[in-house]
């Protein structure tokens, strides 16, 4: 399966950060982003900003390219 940008396994994310901030880079297996993601958008979304983060998590997971 091809990795990267458009490929089946970034559109997954993508979907999955949609629903959950964070969840997307979890499910490519980059943890510490994931939580990082998961806390700022839960942070932000007191003040009406976290839709900034959420956004921010969707691109990161659809555009992740892993390093070879």
């Amino acid at each position: 399966m091809s990795a990267g940008q458009g490929s089946t396994g970034n559109v997954l994310a993508a979907i999955c950060s949609f629903f959950i901030p964070g969840l997307g880079q979890l499910v490519q297996g980059r943890l510490l982003i994931a939580i990082v993601m998961f806390l700022l958008a839960g942070a932000l979304w007191i003040i009406w900003l976290g839709w900034i983060i959420h956004l921010w998590s969707i691109l990161d997971a659809a555009l992740y390219k892993p390093r070879n």
